[in-house]
């Protein structure tokens, strides 16, 4: 196994000022305690994996109760952000690390976790996994999932048209024309939520600029690089080829059959680049709501001439926090769902990669072995750049993607826009 580290802006000091109490509770322990905890599963296993976590810690903690709440994914952003500017926090909520929990962390709204994370937690975690989590040297949430990217296909739709897996970006137009002769979407593409179009660019951008540009991006915030041209270019001529669905900027990525993760679930397209989350959320919109039995996974393919590392990997670290006026009992629940039980028990529910080495072996699905040995190969991993960059840029930089997409932008929009957003602070 390869050692890697998870580039985030943890590794700078004093990128942002920190505010919030360090290790303290906030509400004290005196009495009966409850918390409420945001999570991001609204149906099916993962909604059923908090209750029963919940449940199970209550069991063993008299006197503690957990108000679970279930909140729509692609919401879950805005209604954090509305909680922090309210200062009606949640006690336990789900964070995804990089500028966006450092945004939070400089509102004084989230309690340093350093020294309350248990030692075993840590030795079973493993080297660098709680480095998304890392801000200025404070460690301020404990990861449940590791989830880095790439390209989910269909292997019955693949050998119908007689492609493999693409190494080479030549390799995956070829089999995109291919595929379009067996009638079927070659590409998935769910842009009406933008990021999964900005995806492409991401990972265009992770093949284009060397590991050294992609580790200072988060604090220099200077995209005079021309790695970041590059890849909107990269992006532009790829998008002339037709590789998408018909009708992608107004397709949802998770909702429903019509969205691009349902489109793979029903066989009407063959390949979707995204997270290590979408095994299961494919499952979930197949016809028996059961495992897709012939998806597959391969890295995004190489760039010709591009100066980033073809190992090199994108994706999501997802995790919880507690806030900074949270009680002592928060770090302990977060500590609970850390054990080895519980996050084999996560990777059960939501069919992902736990974020604990020791919980490694309780991944079965063959779509995600590849996955895991990859990620686990990598030269170095990164969160996705918009959760790197932070809200308001990561924002203007997904926006701009899809305005290239739709024909009212270009690659160097791109570049400007996110240009702009990190002037305007």
């Amino acid at each position: 196994m390869r050692a890697h580290r998870i580039l985030t802006i943890a590794a700078v000091a004093g990128a942002v000022a920190l505010t919030g109490c360090a290790g303290g509770s906030g509400g004290g322990d005196d009495g009966d305690v409850t918390m409420t905890l945001w999570h991001n599963s609204t149906t099916g296993p993962g909604k059923q994996y908090w209750e029963d976590a919940a449940a199970a810690f209550e069991a063993e903690n008299e006197g503690v109760t957990i108000d679970v709440q279930s909140i729509q994914n692609e919401d879950m952003d805005g209604r954090l952000q509305t909680a922090v500017n309210s200062g009606d926090m949640p006690d336990l909520f789900m964070a995804r690390g990089g500028g966006k929990l450092a945004d939070v962390v400089e509102a004084g709204a989230v309690k340093d976790l350093s020294d309350l994370i248990s030692d075993e937690v840590r030795a079973d975690y493993g080297d660098g996994v709680f480095d998304a989590f890392t801000i200025d040297g404070a460690t301020y949430g404990v990861p449940t999932a590791v989830l880095p990217g790439g390209i989910f296909y269909s292997q019955d739709l693949f050998a119908d048209a007689g492609v493999e897996p693409a190494g080479t970006m030549d390799e995956l137009v070829d089999a995109t024309e291919k595929l379009k002769e067996t009638g079927v979407a070659p590409i998935a593409l769910g842009a009406m939520d933008a990021w999964p179009a900005a995806h492409w660019y991401y990972f265009f951008a992770l093949r284009e600029c060397s590991q050294e540009v992609m580790s200072e991006i988060a604090t220099t915030l200077d995209f005079s690089d021309d790695c970041w041209l590059a890849a909107g270019e990269d992006l532009a001529d790829f998008a002339e080829t037709q590789p998408f669905n018909e009708g992608y900027l107004t397709t949802s990525a998770q909702q429903g059959a019509g969205s691009s993760a349902g489109l793979l679930a029903n066989h009407q397209a063959a390949m979707e680049l995204m997270g290590g989350w979408d095994v299961g959320v494919i499952a979930s919109l197949t016809p028996d709501q059961k495992p897709l039995a012939d998806l597959s996974w391969f890295p995004f393919p190489a760039v010709d001439g591009g100066d980033g590392d073809p190992t090199a990997m994108m994706g999501g670290v997802d995790g919880y926090s507690c806030s900074v006026d949270s009680p002592s009992a928060c770090e302990d629940f977060l500590n609970f769902i850390a054990s080895q039980e519980w996050q084999e028990k996560y990777a059960e529910a939501y069919q992902t990669i736990p974020a604990s080495k020791a919980a490694q072996g309780a991944v079965t699905d063959p779509a995600l072995q590849p996955l895991m040995e990859a990620y686990n190969e990598a030269a170095y991993v990164t969160v996705w750049l918009d959760t790197l960059l932070g809200q308001s840029v990561g924002n203007a930089l997904n926006t701009a993607v899809v305005e290239l997409l739709s024909g009212n932008g270009s690659p160097e929009g791109i570049v400007e826009a996110v240009e702009g957003a990190a002037a305007r602070g």
